[in-house]
């Protein structure tokens, strides 16, 4: 088979794994997407979490060797986009247990993480849990005791409350980080309750106690920071996927409801005001469409510096679509707002995905550091 040949068959497996998202969401997504947001005041819906897994979702980074598609981070940023239009919860989900998984790919450069593998191969295993709303630097981490045992907390783990397994950091005896796979149903594990969030309801997230909690190392031993920063960077290009989705999401269904509502005998995409608002977030779309894919291109073809660009992709195009957002919900003018048109939930979860793999400002801080720092 030619080079060709192979990429034009990936090109259709992506593809396919996109139309696959698109009718996951129609099936599974749209009309229960108010009842859905309720939690935890209301049932999670663990019907269609399993349903996301049963596809092959969990799977798009995991490495086909070991079970897994073993594709890579621009066909999983397609996927979280495509999903994201119409309820990110569930891309949160699966980014979450992406990142996880990707933190298991870049330590298997330095060491065997074969036990690890087998472990995330088991029925049921997926998706993880994973820090997936803070750096390492930002949060209490759980230390590591000298016999290889953790104890401590750590805060607001995704996906916590319903994996059974989670991939967390932890500080060593050296104080330096590193990661550790580790079963959520030992006894040394204890969860809150589900903690309530700004948005992204369905990808909850709760409280972790460990005591004396046993677990499996992932690569070398105080190497934690270099695979978060080296996860941070691939994935950041589905972050960045994820907040298009949301705003391409909020910008399409004010486009159809503006064409659809009438005031005073004629359509309100009419009126000027309505004009300019809709432009402003057709802009953004556009501007962020760009972005996106110059960062999955960069990604792709391994150009110098495109761990920057995605870093810099994910910021901006997260900052484009909380405003964006506030936008369309102007434009429905309150009128069903979340019932009918997911519009409220879209500015709540643009907001929430502006801290995924940190806060923003932070990561900003980090990105002007390495440019300062390659300049010297």
């Amino acid at each position: 088979m030619n080079v060709q040949n192979t990429a034009q068959n990936l090109t259709e497996e992506l593809q396919a794994f996109v139309d696959l998202a698109k009718d996951f969401a129609a099936k599974e997504l749209i009309e229960n997407r108010e009842e859905n947001d309720k939690f935890p005041f209301g049932e999670l819906y663990t019907g269609s979490i399993k349903n996301a897994g049963t596809v092959g979702f969990y799977g798009i980074n995991l490495p086909a060797e070991h079970g897994g598609v073993g594709m890579g981070e621009t066909a999983l940023a397609s996927i979280l986009h495509t999903l994201s239009m119409t309820d990110a919860s569930m891309a949160a989900i699966i980014f979450t247990n992406a990142a996880a998984i990707e933190i298991v790919n870049q330590a298997s450069r330095d060491a065997d993480c074969g036990a690890v593998y087998k472990k995330l191969s088991e029925k049921d295993a997926l998706p993880v849990a994973f820090h997936a709303f803070t750096g390492t630097g930002e949060i209490e981490l759980p230390d590591v005791n000298p016999d290889g045992t953790m104890f401590g907390s750590i805060n607001f783990l995704s996906l916590g409350g319903l994996a059974t397994y989670a991939v967390l950091p932890a500080r060593e005896p050296n104080r330096k980080i590193s990661y550790y796979l580790i079963d959520m149903n030992d006894t040394g594990v204890e969860k809150s309750d589900t903690v309530f969030s700004l948005g992204l309801h369905t990808c909850p997230a709760v409280d972790v106690f460990l005591t004396n909690t046993p677990g499996i190392l992932i690569g070398k031993a105080g190497e934690g920071e270099k695979y978060f920063r080296a996860m941070q960077s691939r994935l950041s290009v589905g972050s960045a996927a994820m907040s298009l989705g949301i705003m391409t999401g909020s910008f399409l269904e004010a486009l159809q409801y503006t064409k659809d509502r009438f005031q005073g005998g004629r359509q309100i995409i009419d009126w000027a005001e309505v004009r300019m608002l809709l432009a402003n977030m057709a802009v953004e779309v556009q501007v962020g469409q760009s972005c996106l894919a110059w960062a999955c291109h960069e990604l792709d073809a391994k150009a110098p510096g495109w761990d920057k660009t995605a870093r810099a992709a994910a910021i901006h195009v997260a900052e484009m679509a909380c405003r964006a957002t506030v936008d369309g919900v102007q434009l429905l003018g309150g009128n069903g707002f979340m019932k009918d048109y997911g519009q409220e939930k879209r500015m709540r979860d643009s907001k929430q995905v502006q801290c995924l793999l940190g806060m923003a400002p932070v990561r900003k801080m980090d990105l002007i550091e390495q440019i300062i720092s390659e300049s010297e």
